[in-house]
């Protein structure tokens, strides 16, 4: 009766999430260290100002009159936005998402057939898994390494490069290690997009929450055959609920045409973009440039607290994060399962192990961004749970 696809999406619950189901319905309260929602930790934007501009966004909406692009108001917002960073997009080559997610399905569709490859840094969010699956395309790993501060290896990049590879995935800062892509990087990256004739899919949702500051370096600032870079309302202004992103696309002036062509088509098929959010958009921006700005020093602050509390962790080690809301440690002569297990089963805190990253040797992720005594506490069984082993 089921496809070959909803079939695969069946599985039992993983051991650690197994564990977290039965103390929920214990009623034992569960500390999440890895949800990346950071309403929850109070980070929200200010709800007089929210409510002020949804209302005047509802006035705007009361007669529906569909863009497949986008509002051409909130497409010329998100221009300015990165004008105001050094990077000029035409608002035509800019179309509106309801989130990240649903951009990559459109970059996969756009991009590849069934059966092409995508490749995509290693260790990688499981998201996209799911994504390559109901898009029918393959993703192909690339390794970050990690001796070097997870820093892209453009010549193990290059490797593994095949005839059937369509798109090179930039996850920058990336999720889980924090690493901030250099502007070195970036330019061999695109070089080996020019060489190869590759498009180049530039994630950049947790560019604003750079860490000891910095530049950030973006795809879409060198001359690259197609950069398609991706962001949104979730991460920049913890507004996850609005659902509002884009995909702004440049390159090669014929094949940015072609695209657009493409994805105009592709969203008129759904319109699926919530059309208050689409009006509120150029608002949003101007009211939550500081808001912004604020959430990025106090996730900084959130930071200094747990580097504090990791830096005297036995029997484990980590690459200090560029940017992003995560950090991954490495675990010395400890098995990560139980680790992870045994820190949710004696102290009821969630973390996850490095094999949902597909990292190689032990590791455990964890969201840093925590009310500070939730963290202290959080990593003091952490550090309990890693000597006991």
């Amino acid at each position: 009766m089921f496809s070959r696809i909803a079939s695969s999406l069946h599985g039992d619950a993983n051991p650690l999430y197994a564990l977290r189901d039965a103390l929920t319905r214990r009623g034992v309260p569960v500390r999440d260290l890895i949800s990346g929602n950071i309403n929850e930790q109070g980070f929200l934007f200010p709800s007089d100002r929210l409510e002020d501009i949804l209302l005047r966004a509802s006035r705007q909406c009361l007669l529906y009159r569909p863009d497949s692009f986008g509002r051409r108001s909130a497409r010329e917002a998100v221009s300015r936005y990165y004008r105001s960073r050094g990077v000029r997009y035409d608002p035509d080559a800019i179309l509106l998402t309801p989130g990240t997610s649903l951009s990559y399905w459109y970059c996969f569709k756009l991009l590849a057939d069934e059966g092409d490859e995508i490749l995509c840094p290693r260790p990688s969010y499981p998201l996209f898994e799911y994504i390559a699956l109901l898009s029918g395309v393959r993703l192909v790993p690339y390794r970050l390494d990690e001796r070097k501060g997870w820093a892209l290896d453009d010549e193990l990049l290059e490797a593994s490069i095949s005839a059937r590879t369509r798109a090179i995935v930039l996850i920058s800062p990336h999720n889980p290690t924090g690493r901030v892509a250099s502007s070195e990087e970036v330019q061999r990256l695109v070089q080996v997009a020019i060489r190869h004739d590759l498009a180049i899919i530039s994630d950049e949702v947790f560019c604003e929450f750079l860490i000891g500051g910095g530049a950030f370096a973006r795809p879409a600032a060198l001359e690259a055959p197609l950069v398609v870079t991706l962001n949104g309302f979730s991460k920049m202004f913890a507004l996850p609920g609005i659902k509002f992103g884009w995909m702004a696309v440049s390159g090669d002036p014929d094949r940015v045409r072609r695209a657009m062509r493409s994805l105009e088509l592709m969203s008129d098929t759904f319109l699926p973009v919530n059309e208050i959010a689409q009006a509120a958009a150029p608002d949003i921006f101007l009211q939550g440039e500081s808001v912004c700005a604020d959430f990025a020093r106090r996730i900084e602050q959130c930071w200094d607290v747990a580097d504090a509390c990791l830096q005297p962790c036995v029997r484990s080690s980590y690459v200090r994060p560029q940017g992003g809301f995560y950090v991954t440690l490495r675990l010395e002569g400890i098995s990560e399962e139980k680790a992870s297990e045994g820190l949710l089963a004696a102290h009821h805190v969630l973390v996850h192990p490095g094999y949902f990253y597909d990292m190689e040797m032990d590791h455990l992720v964890l969201c840093f961004v925590q009310q500070p005594e939730t963290m202290r506490l959080a990593l003091e069984a952490l550090k309990e749970t890693l000597s006991g082993l």
